[in-house]
């Protein structure tokens, strides 16, 4: 096992970062991201940079700092991370999942990938360009963002709404979940990411009798939502694909030596493998059912049952699908809205793909780069609202047998530590030379 002393910067500090409990449980209920956004912020400040703290409620704090360009003509660019993580179950997991563990050469611990890794390449690039007496090209606006986990209500919704002035002059946005290689067919290739779906939380509430567990109820309000929830949890919603998923099925096709003509787009996409944990999810809608809530004692039978739902559409469509959903489940089923946010579709060209695109070929010459759509969503929806375009390009060179979809939010969340060298020196790249 390596020695904690032996560790390079980036492991380092996301080892650091790991063992700050930050789970955010949701609706408001969170360990809070103080702790871990004053250890960033200290880093930021022993590179010489001045960071605004700013506190969307108590214990839930992002911090801010921007680092001045060589040409402050140009448009700043945002590159963010957030320090919530999602909760783990320590009994579910091979190791201590807020320890930082580092064994077999992997990082292991909640946030290893999502996304206290890309936190901490952050910060190891800028070391290594402001620590080396250079300057980025252009102004950087550097953001750790508290309650991403959330929707961001307590993150970068709230900065932005309350402290536009903070992302002054910044047109672009670079975050998670992009940049990460995959195997097609035995060559490696990465995924960068140009949009994303958009994101719909809603509560169903059934409502009944309440009567003693032996009676006959036939209005009982858990019959009643485990229908509504299965019928939901069973819908087939058909493929629909974008033109950033177009693009990426045609390019999939060529390298895997599938003839699109003979084969849908949900076989071409399997054939990738433990890709497809995210890919497959981008050509249609999803509706999840993700928690049950109802009753307090086996012999009593609730008045009202309730469940949370997690959709993600493709951009655009959120009307048209909580309509769908409303027919699913039918009239006496109570549907609220709790979380909404858009979907984002950027056309894979311009100067800022390109230069992503350039520093990994500069990284590994000759592999292909290809568009996606990420199934989940980031920080960039916030900032969208700002006129700000966003990516997602956390760069990681990975071992083909690593399912990384797999290790979002899933259980022993690992990442290799020579991968998080490969982003620093890549991150570093581009935000040097862009």
């Amino acid at each position: 096992m390596t020695q904690p002393e032996e560790l390079e910067e980036t492991a380092r500090i996301a080892r650091d970062l790991i063992r700050f409990d930050t789970t955010n449980y949701g609706e408001g209920r969170s360990n809070g991201e103080t702790e871990a956004a004053e250890y960033l912020g200290a880093i930021l400040e022993g590179m010489g940079l001045k960071t605004e703290y700013v506190d969307a409620a108590p214990g839930r704090t992002s911090v801010i700092a921007r680092v001045e360009g060589a040409d402050r003509g140009k448009p700043a660019l945002v590159i963010h991370g957030h320090t919530d993580v999602v909760p783990a179950d320590p009994a579910n997991w091979t190791v201590d999942p807020f320890g930082g563990v580092i064994k077999d050469g992997l990082l292991w611990g909640r946030g290893a990938v999502d996304m206290k890794n890309m936190d901490a390449m952050i910060v190891t690039a800028l070391q290594d360009i402001l620590g080396g007496g250079g300057q980025p090209q252009r102004d950087l606006i550097v953001a750790f963002f508290s309650d991403e986990e959330n929707g961001g209500v307590f993150g970068s919704h709230y900065l932005v709404d309350n402290r536009p002035d903070l992302f002054a002059g910044a047109t672009e946005a670079i975050s998670e979940v992009g940049g990460y290689s995959v195997h097609l067919n035995g060559r490696r290739s990465y995924l960068l990411q140009t949009g994303e779906k958009a994101l719909v939380w809603i509560k169903l509430v059934a409502r009944g009798t309440a009567a003693h567990g032996s009676r006959v109820i036939r209005n009982n309000a858990v019959t009643k939502l485990a229908r509504a929830v299965a019928t939901i949890g069973e819908q087939e919603w058909p493929v629909q694909l974008t033109a950033t998923t177009e693009q990426l099925v045609a390019e999939i096709a060529e390298l895997m030596g599938i003839d699109p003509q003979r084969t849908g787009p949900d076989e071409i996409v399997l054939s990738t493998g433990s890709a497809a944990g995210f890919i497959q999810a981008t050509l249609r809608t999803t509706t999840n059912p993700t928690l049950l809530k109802a009753g307090y004692k086996h012999n009593v039978i609730p008045d009202m049952a309730e469940a949370l739902i997690d959709i993600r559409t493709l951009p655009g469509d959120e009307d048209a699908v909580l309509e769908r959903v409303r027919e699913l489940i039918g009239d006496d089923i109570e549907l609220i809205v709790l979380h909404r946010d858009i979907g984002l579709e950027n056309t894979f060209d311009g100067p800022l793909v390109e230069a992503m695109v350039g520093a990994l070929n500069t990284a590994d010459p000759g592999a292909p780069v290809l568009p996606y759509l990420l199934s989940g969503g980031t920080d960039n929806k916030a900032l969208s609202k700002l006129g700000i375009t966003g990516y997602g390009f956390a760069p990681l060179q990975l071992p083909a047998d690593l399912d990384f979809p797999g290790m979002f939010h899933g259980v022993d969340e690992r990442v290799p530590l020579d991968a998080l060298v490969f982003g620093r020196q890549v991150l570093g790249d581009l935000l040097a030379n862009y």
